[in-house]
């Protein structure tokens, strides 16, 4: 009988290339999906910021009562339906590479939709979040479910394409997306992946594209330095901007350590969210505005090379600062951008005022660095989202330097020290063993 059925059998060679074929349209419909997903997100995301301003702008003192009240809603909201969806969304996708058998909750689509529906709801309370880490989460989800559904194995490199397709189309930025990929999500992995991940950015990226036009994130930035500011600007704003990026990473680390620790904090999350949401809202309303979302409009006018708010950079900070330890969903790639661009608007003081745009760059790219400690993805992004080839090597040189100085002040890298959180309590121990102290 066995025998019988053997000549029916298909052969090896044709299961492999069946297969190989059900993982190429697995991965063409869903890096179309999740470009679409994308610029879904952004909409919402914009229109629910935008309700938000207005309404503060119209009553003053609302953010006082209605953000508190938002952040307490998602901190509710996540913590009873959606745990998974806590957070950035790249510590997730970073604990499913870095695990044996990651927890198949963390790329559900229903864990996607609460993470889209719970930051913008963020954004409707003025926190300081961005959408490009919860896109990463997102787009690892939707990637996992169309190969699923086209019976394609899920392995890492599936992730590992689904979350750099995010970026690539949260941003615009398909280099961008593969430069994410290989420094923060998987570092020397199989060289198979390299083609399922190039071939997902590019398509997503290209939907996104065709559906919203050929844009970049923050307009097109003519911004160049002379080599002589730029031997002096460069490791200046690099080793300053990496060290704050650092201070955050580590600020964020320990108070959340400290919290969970507490014998009242640590056990009522809600009441975090509560006292977070209020300091959020006190910045906000004391900087008249200046805060809230993903930081992107003033940070596109310091890149213009128009002043902005020297309040910018340290009110962001300590903005993107309680609403990342509140644990609601959200990033914090956009406000970092921000906070970056207000710090190197303290530098534009140092130099010729034709050099605004790209002093603020500079720093931006160092503070990025700083907190996420990808330089090369830093560089990508700020070059591919302003359309502006010509600061690149003075971009890595400040990213280089903001890289060492963020390393010197948090020596655990944030995503990795966040993602124990979703990892299985043996491996998240052993990781936080082997992870570097900082000193």
């Amino acid at each position: 009988m066995s025998r019988l059925f053997s000549r029916f059998a298909i052969p090896e060679r044709l299961s492999q290339e069946m297969g190989d074929w059900r993982r190429r349209a697995a991965t063409l419909v869903g890096a179309i999906s999740i470009g679409i997903v994308a610029l879904v997100f952004a909409r919402a995301g914009d229109v629910a910021l935008h309700g938000f301003e207005a309404l503060a702008g119209t009553w003053t003192w609302l953010p006082i009562i209605l953000t508190p009240a938002i952040f307490v809603t998602c901190a509710w909201l996540t913590r009873i339906a959606a745990p998974e969806a806590a957070g950035s969304g790249i510590p997730q996708v970073v604990a499913a590479v870095r695990s044996d058998s990651p927890s198949d909750m963390l790329f559900s689509l229903r864990a996607g939709l609460a993470k889209i529906s719970l930051t913008v709801l963020a954004l409707f309370g003025g926190a300081s979040v961005g959408r490009e880490g919860p896109t990463v989460q997102v787009g690892a989800a939707i990637m996992t479910a169309t190969h699923r559904a086209a019976g394609a194995a899920v392995r890492r490199s599936v992730l590992i394409a689904g979350g750099a397709a995010g970026v690539s189309a949260a941003f615009n930025t398909p280099l961008a997306g593969i430069a994410f990929a290989i420094e923060e999500l998987a570092i020397a992995y199989e060289q198979r992946m390299a083609a399922l991940v190039m071939g997902a950015v590019i398509i997503a990226g290209m939907t996104a594209q065709g559906i919203a036009g050929n844009y970049t994130y923050f307009g097109s930035i003519d911004a160049t330095l002379p080599l002589g500011t730029v031997i002096i600007a460069a490791p200046l704003a690099g080793l300053i901007g990496g060290a704050l990026g650092g201070l955050f990473s580590q600020a964020l680390l320990g108070m959340r350590r400290t919290v969970r620790a507490h014998r009242i904090f640590g056990k009522r999350p809600i009441i975090v969210a509560l006292i977070c949401g209020l300091v959020v809202a006190g910045i906000g309303i004391a900087t008249g505005g200046l805060t809230w979302g993903t930081g992107y409009e003033p940070a596109r006018i310091a890149l213009e090379g128009e002043s902005v708010s020297g309040w910018l950079g340290p009110a962001k900070f300590f903005a993107t600062l309680a609403t990342s330890l509140s644990g609601i969903p959200g990033g914090i790639f956009a406000p970092s951008l921000a906070v970056g661009a207000g710090f190197g608007e303290w530098l534009t003081w140092l130099f010729p005022a034709d050099s605004h745009g790209a002093i603020v760059m500079l720093g931006m790219v160092a503070y990025f660095t700083g907190v996420v400690r990808a330089p090369l993805t830093a560089v990508i992004i700020l070059t591919e989202t302003t359309g502006n080839i010509g600061l690149l090597l003075p971009l890595f040189a400040a990213a280089l330097f903001a890289d060492w100085a963020g390393a010197m002040v948090c020596r655990e890298r944030l995503y990795h020290a966040l993602a124990r959180d979703f990892m299985p309590p043996a491996l998240a121990g052993e990781e936080k063993e082997d992870a570097p102290k900082s000193g």
